[in-house]
C-alpha cells in the first residue's frame, strides 16, 4: 500500500473511531441527550462497535491500525519502521477531525450542558495521593474528548494504561492481522473490537482506558481549542500518561509476541 493510501485510510478510520467512540460518551454524559445516563455498558460497547466499523471501513486501504500503539507494535514485530510516521500523522489528524465532528453533532447538547459552569474539583486528600491544588478533577465535558483517572496516582494510572494496551496489541498481533501481516483482517477486526469491549469492562474503571495515544491527545487538543464556555481545563498535567502508557504497552506486547509466538 502507498503512503497516500495509508495516510488517507488512517485519517478516515481514526476519525470514524473517535466520532462514534466520543459520540457515545457525549450521548451518555451530556444534558438533553436521549441516551443520558445510559451507563458504562453503553460506553464500552459503543467504543467496541466504533473500532469494528472503523476497521472494516478502512482495513483494505491502510490496514486500519488507527492507534500509534498498534503501529509501534507491528513495527517492532516486523523490524520495519518505514511507514510509522505516515501512520501516526494520519491517526492524529483523524483523531482531531473526529473530535471536531462530535462537537458538531452534539453542539446543542454541549450548549445545554455548559449553561452552568463545569464542576472542577479535586478529590479529598488521601494519604499517598497528590494534593487538591495539584490534582483538579476534570468535569464530564473533557471526558467526551479524552480520558482521566478516577484516583490520581501516576504510577498506577500509567501501569493501567500499559496493561490494557499490552492486552490490546497482543490480541492484534496474535489474532487480528491480515494475511500480509501489515494490518487488521476481517475476522481480526471483530476479535479486536471485542477485545476493546473486554478491556473497557475489566480495566476501564481506573483511567477510562485510552489505550491509544492519538485517541486521547488529538481530542484533548481539540477540547483546548474549541470555543466552549465553562468547559473546564484540558488537564495537561495528566496528558502524558495516555500517550506514554499505550506506547510502552504496544512495545511490550511486541516483545512478548517475538519471544513467545514468533
Amino acid at each position: 500500500m502507498s503512503n497516500s493510501d495509508i495516510f488517507i485510510g488512517e485519517i478516515i478510520g481514526t476519525a470514524v473511531l473517535i466520532l462514534l467512540g466520543g459520540g457515545v460518551v457525549a450521548a451518555v454524559v451530556l444534558k438533553r441527550s436521549k441516551a443520558q445516563n445510559a451507563g458504562w455498558l453503553a460506553i464500552t460497547f459503543g467504543w467496541g462497535f466504533a473500532v469494528m466499523i472503523a476497521v472494516y471501513m478502512t482495513g483494505t486501504l491502510s490496514g486500519a491500525h488507527l492507534n500509534p500503539a498498534v503501529t509501534v507494535g507491528i513495527a517492532i514485530k516486523d523490524s520495519d519502521w518505514s511507514n510509522v510516521p505516515v501512520y501516526i500523522a494520519g491517526q492524529m489528524v483523524g483523531a482531531m477531525l473526529g473530535a471536531a465532528l462530535v462537537w458538531i453533532a452534539y453542539y446543542g447538547q454541549f450548549r445545554a450542558h455548559l449553561t452552568d459552569p463545569e464542576i472542577i474539583s479535586a478529590p479529598p486528600h488521601e494519604e499517598g495521593l497528590v494534593s487538591e491544588e495539584a490534582a483538579p478533577k476534570a468535569g464530564p465535558v473533557l471526558g467526551v474528548f479524552s480520558t482521566g483517572p478516577e484516583v490520581r496516582v501516576a504510577w498506577q494510572n500509567l501501569a493501567t494504561e500499559i496493561i490494557g494496551t499490552t492486552v490490546l496489541v497482543l490480541a492484534v498481533l496474535t489474532q487480528g492481522l491480515n494475511n500480509s501481516g501489515d494490518g487488521l483482517g476481517v475476522i481480526g477486526g471483530l476479535i479486536v473490537a471485542l477485545t476493546v469491549v473486554g478491556i473497557g469492562l475489566s480495566l476501564g474503571g481506573p483511567t477510562g482506558y485510552a489505550i491509544n495515544p492519538a485517541r486521547d491527545l488529538g481530542p484533548r487538543i481539540v477540547h483546548a481549542l474549541l470555543p466552549l464556555p465553562n468547559k473546564g481545563g484540558s488537564d495537561w498535567g495528566y496528558a502524558w500518561i495516555p500517550v506514554v502508557g499505550p506506547l510502552v504497552g504496544g512495545a511490550l506486547a511486541a516483545g512478548i509476541y517475538n519471544l513467545a509466538f514468533a
